[in-house]
């Protein structure tokens, strides 16, 4: 279970954490376990002598430490297909051979310990029973100490540790052992843990131009925060992806997104008092509205965002009142009354799928006033182009509120405005001065234009029924790639 929960971290920057990729590394697990219980039923059949076994787990432990070297090149090879496909093509080659050695312990154990045939079914019951509670154990670790406080690198250098040390207790304190083979297998095991440790903290590969400021692991994959050399830009990346940019000496965002949720719902709504913001990204958009003197609360999941965006991105958390949790429990939970919600909730290359279905919606509507508003940042194609989300969020939106319109430029972000009245679009638009430089044309575009949207060819998303992930699949392949090979 460390192996797995682990691996599918390692390979979330490259192919997201979908179901794609959790389908993957547990079919890849489950696989390698089908194999490794047959091959290691057949070997215990026909020799109880652990020399060979414990060989083979040292081999094992070696190959978990390279890992830790091996994917980001097998990952950035995979991305030329499905996702479905190089998630499970990387999986695979990084982890079945590890995982089918470790599932052969099984049938060798209870050859060791069955002594008469009338013991063999307390003896498997027993050491399932043992396996199970270690993979609770070892789940438990993973996910509550070492994901939140240890980079993956080096949790799995760790996992390859506890791994290597039965072979290397087995060599060196077994009875009649050649030492040759003891030392041979020692040295092999802590070499490949030299390597493992000497990339445990290397960096993503990027271009000279970028200097990492700060880097953390964290509940939702690895945060990094990146300097240009060569201009102000300052970047906040989770597992490579460009979640917002940022120019610290004007203090001001580079990222249209961050203009079109503010200037949409001011553009919407003639006077907002009180606001609800489903994401804190690097709190740009809270404190646009909290300095315009609206109340401001905002739910993040995400703890590890807080401080960085305090840090590296002007952001005062005091200006608003700060809820860590899921947008879904909160708002289930909430009684208070908003003008707006912004939704702008993402998990690496997409919005959360339970965020996007027709129950949350209605959460979100309940929370507005009568008169409120509603903005979503999302992606997609633009018509006419098909896209079966932008077709599908639109539709749901419809099911829910009396209005929906869709703003957008094209670069990939769509911007849906639902409102729960009738209403007109206001004269009202952001001061050029208050617009960085680099985004003021698409901000006149996104807002002088509004775009369709096919709702007859969507569904209306629901908790019981959201392919989402699936049907579009292909354009979040080829956003996954976008962004990942452009924050290189």
């Amino acid at each position: 279970m460390m192996i797995e929960i682990l691996g599918a971290r390692m390979l979330a920057p490259f192919f997201g954490a979908s179901h794609f990729v959790w389908t993957a590394q547990i079919a890849l697990t489950l696989a390698a376990l089908a194999a490794g219980y047959y091959a290691g039923g057949l070997w215990a059949d026909r020799t109880a002598r652990l020399d060979g076994f414990f060989i083979l787990m040292a081999a094992a432990a070696a190959w978990l430490c390279l890992t830790v070297w091996l994917t980001a090149p097998l990952a950035f090879w995979a991305l030329r297909f499905p996702m479905a496909v190089g998630s499970f093509l990387t999986s695979a080659l990084l982890f079945f051979f590890p995982l089918a050695v470790l599932a052969m312990t099984t049938p060798r154990l209870l050859r060791i310990v069955t002594v008469r045939l009338e013991g063999v079914g307390g003896n498997a019951g027993r050491l399932t029973a043992l396996g199970t509670i270690g993979s609770f154990v070892g789940t438990g670790i993973i996910g509550y100490v070492m994901v939140p406080w240890v980079p993956n690198s080096v949790s799995m250098v760790i996992t390859a540790g506890i791994v290597a040390l039965p072979p290397i207790l087995f060599c060196f304190m077994g009875r009649g052992r050649r030492p040759q083979s003891a030392i041979a297998v020692g040295l092999f095991v802590a070499g490949a843990c030299l390597i493992g440790a000497a990339t445990a903290n290397s960096k993503p590969i990027l271009t000279s131009r970028w200097q990492t400021l700060f880097q953390t692991e964290s509940f939702f994959g690895r945060l990094q925060v990146l300097q240009d050399t060569e201009n102000t830009r300052r970047l906040l990346l989770n597992d490579l992806l460009i979640q917002n940019t940022y120019d610290p000496q004007e203090k001001k965002s580079i990222s249209l997104f961050t203009y079109m949720l503010h200037g949409l719902a001011r553009a919407y709504h003639a006077d907002i008092q009180d606001v609800l913001c489903i994401g804190l990204g690097v709190g740009i958009v809270p404190m646009q509205f909290a300095g315009e003197g609206a109340r401001v609360d905002v739910v993040e999941i995400n703890p590890a965002v807080v401080p960085i965006a305090r840090q590296y991105f002007d952001c005062d958390p005091s200006r608003f009142r700060l809820q860590i949790d899921d947008a879904r429990h909160y708002l289930n939970r909430v009684q208070g009354q908003y003008d707006v919600v912004i939704l702008d909730a993402f998990l690496g290359d997409a919005p959360p799928s339970h965020l996007m279905t027709r129950e949350a919606l209605a959460a979100m509507r309940r929370v507005l006033r009568p008169n409120g508003v509603l903005v979503v940042n999302s992606f997609g194609e633009l018509p006419p182009l098909g896209d079966f989300f932008r077709d599908s969020l639109g539709k749901t939106l419809e099911n829910v509120f009396a209005q929906v319109r869709l703003h957008a430029t094209g670069n990939g972000n769509l911007f849906f405005v639902a409102s729960c009245q009738p209403s007109s679009m206001s004269g009202w638009r952001p001061a050029s001065e208050s617009i960085h430089p680099y985004c003021q044309d698409q901000v006149e575009e996104a807002f002088g234009s509004e775009r369709s949207y096919y709702a007859d060819k969507g569904i209306v998303l629901s908790d019981d029924f959201n392919p989402v992930e699936f049907y579009d699949a292909r354009s979040r392949e080829d956003l996954r790639r976008r962004l990942v090979l452009g924050s290189l």
